[in-house]
């Protein structure tokens, strides 16, 4: 099933010069933490959905975003952070490092 909604969004990576962006579709206090499919947006845009734990208020939800994946794809949240869409849904985040072993990282979970 992953397989086919992939194929229907759009990739939520992007290669950029100094790592990768990630589009994100969050949705705050969930019950748990957990990394989902990739959806489309309205635009046909993917995204990677993500639930977390966390309420949306003072950057809660967003620091819980950057923990979970950090995590689960072992990297340093000093490495991560959201560079659109702080207080939206619909969020980048920003992840420093080489873009081919982040996308395999990812993959890989």
């Amino acid at each position: 099933m992953r397989v086919l909604q992939f194929a229907l969004a759009e990739t939520p990576f992007k290669v950029v010069p100094e790592g990768l962006e990630l589009q994100l579709r969050v949705i705050p206090n969930a019950s748990p933490d957990s990394i989902g499919d990739v959806v489309a947006d309205a635009q046909g845009n993917g995204a990677l959905k993500l639930a977390v734990t966390a309420v949306p208020e003072k950057g809660k939800a967003n620091t819980a975003v950057i923990k979970l994946l950090a995590k689960s794809w072992r990297l340093r949240k000093t490495d991560c952070q959201v560079i659109r869409g702080q207080t939206e849904r619909y969020k980048t985040l920003f992840i420093l490092g080489d873009s081919t072993n982040l996308k395999a990282t990812s993959a890989d979970n």
